[in-house]
């Protein structure tokens, strides 16, 4: 089993872009969103976009009380592409590392427009929430939510960039058997470093694919000069039974457990991420917390 869910840079990909062959649609009435990315949902949420939600996929939780009844189309990697037709969304929202690019070109066949989000660092939300608000900005209060969205994380990174931090050797695994990790440019690697956590291997994962978070054999030399683990809730649920086998891999690290959901999902979450880092930084903190 591999890992659901990454983290993408918030600028349009050659998906999102327009098609001379596109076909064309017959008149919908009304703004009909599909979210296929939980990020994005949660985000779609904040900018006031719920009423408008047409689908979502099974890992779309959040916030609850907004999506309980909006349908479920699927996984991310799997979407139930004909419920989705059926339901009829004018615009469908999809990341490039959360789907497929085969589920994408499908969404062409007979959805208006398809926007392809793709934030890799944690910068990348203020690209995202105008991208979002120009998508969406004939709905009301869009334009005034994305501009409170933008402030209220660029107040966070702010807040972040204040203290001066000590470097750290970290290590963040998503996944055991096998372990797995993150490359240094996805979101969570490029968020970590904003406390100077800079996180091992020294591996570069590139624009898509599995390279962008690497397999460890648990044998690599440099397990033995990790000065932090930290164990994700997500998408492996890391808990207290698992400390003493990730302290086995890295004798010298400390250990802890940390919420995946803020140190992962962009766009609204961003700024919650970033104070959440900086709490979990203190070094005052002791060796094995948990989220």
């Amino acid at each position: 089993m591999k890992p659901q869910r990454a983290e993408r840079r918030a600028v349009p990909s050659r998906l999102g872009m327009p098609s001379r062959d596109r076909p064309a649609y017959p008149p919908t009435k009304g703004l009909r969103i599909a979210s296929l990315v939980p990020s994005a949902t949660e985000t779609l949420v904040a900018l006031g976009l719920a009423p408008c939600l047409v689908a979502r996929t099974g890992f779309c939780i959040h916030p609850a009380e907004a999506l309980n009844d909006v349908p479920k189309v699927g996984g991310t990697k799997d979407v139930n592409l004909p419920k989705l037709r059926q339901l009829a969304p004018t615009h469908v929202v999809v990341n490039v590392d959360e789907n497929r690019r085969e589920t994408a070109e499908a969404l062409r066949d007979f959805v208006p427009e398809v926007i392809v989000t793709h934030p890799r660092r944690p910068e990348d939300n203020l690209l995202l929430f105008e991208q979002l608000r120009k998508a969406f900005a004939d709905q009301p209060g869009v334009n005034e939510r994305a501009a409170a969205l933008s402030a209220e994380f660029s107040a966070a990174r702010s807040r972040c960039r204040k203290q001066d931090w000590p470097s750290e050797k970290v290590l963040y695994l998503i996944w055991r058997e096998p372990w797995m990790t993150v490359a240094r440019d996805t979101y969570i690697s490029t968020l970590l470093a904003e406390t100077g956590w800079l996180t091992w291997p020294d591996l570069q994962g590139g624009e898509h694919g599995a390279g962008r978070y690497p397999t460890l054999a648990g044998n690599e030399t440099w397990l033995r000069g990790i000065d932090r683990v930290l164990l994700s809730s997500e998408p492996y649920r890391f808990g207290a039974a698992h400390i003493a086998e990730a302290q086995a891999l890295c004798p010298q690290a400390r250990v802890q457990l940390v919420d995946g959901e803020l140190l992962s999902w962009w766009g609204v979450r961003g700024a919650a991420g970033l104070d959440y880092l900086r709490e979990i930084s203190d070094p005052s903190r002791c060796n094995r917390t948990a989220p």
